[in-house]
């Protein structure tokens, strides 16, 4: 099974800096990285093809993002919908790789996540053809796995819920992992820091 990484960075980011004078996505890490470059980094080490999900906009923090994301490895796609929601832009990401054989859907303020946490989502993807989720502390996190018979339900997605719609309600193969970048992201400045 041949899954492709899809990287949600269409955001605004209003909560980190509320005047948008800065982007979470373009701070630097202590190891010289950007964020989204971190995030992207874990799902290009695990998957030979990721898409990174942009706004539509040409603002110099888009222009930015997606030089970085690109010099990373990653394919872009300018999501016209983005400003409707994160739905939307997770559908127009599905419906750009039609020949995806699954999606492992990953958030690009999520730069701590292990690359052998998305190589576990991955395997399991491809050896149960189910829904995969990672926990850590009993808490569901990122990257989440689609198996392709998900497309339709993924295509229908609007409004800034996500895939929870999909998720709802349905069996979910859970692997529990020591990795808490799976469920710590940047809504604050305060969060580049944090230990």
């Amino acid at each position: 099974m041949r899954a492709v990484g899809l990287l949600l960075a269409a955001g605004r980011g209003q909560r980190f800096d509320p005047s948008g004078a800065q982007h979470k996505l373009l701070q630097p890490l202590p190891d010289g990285r950007l964020v989204a470059e971190a995030a992207a980094d874990a799902l290009l080490a695990a998957l030979p093809q990721v898409l990174a999900l942009l706004p539509a906009n040409h603002d110099s923090h888009a222009d930015a993002l997606s030089t970085a994301l690109q010099r990373r490895g990653c394919r872009l796609l300018r999501c016209k919908q983005a400003h409707l929601g994160m739905g939307h832009t997770l559908a127009a990401g599905v419906a750009a790789s039609a020949d995806a054989q699954g999606w492992l859907v990953a958030l690009a303020d999520m730069p701590w996540l292990r690359p052998a946490t998305v190589c576990a989502v991955r395997d399991a993807l491809r050896e149960r053809d189910t829904l995969v989720q990672p926990l850590y502390a009993g808490q569901p996190g990122h990257p989440v796995g689609f198996p392709p018979r998900y497309r339709a339900a993924l295509l229908a997605l609007q409004g800034d819920r996500g895939a929870r719609a999909v998720l709802a309600g349905q069996a979910v193969w859970q692997i529990e992992t020591r990795d808490a970048g799976v469920t710590r992201d940047v809504d604050t400045p305060a969060d580049l820091y944090l230990a």
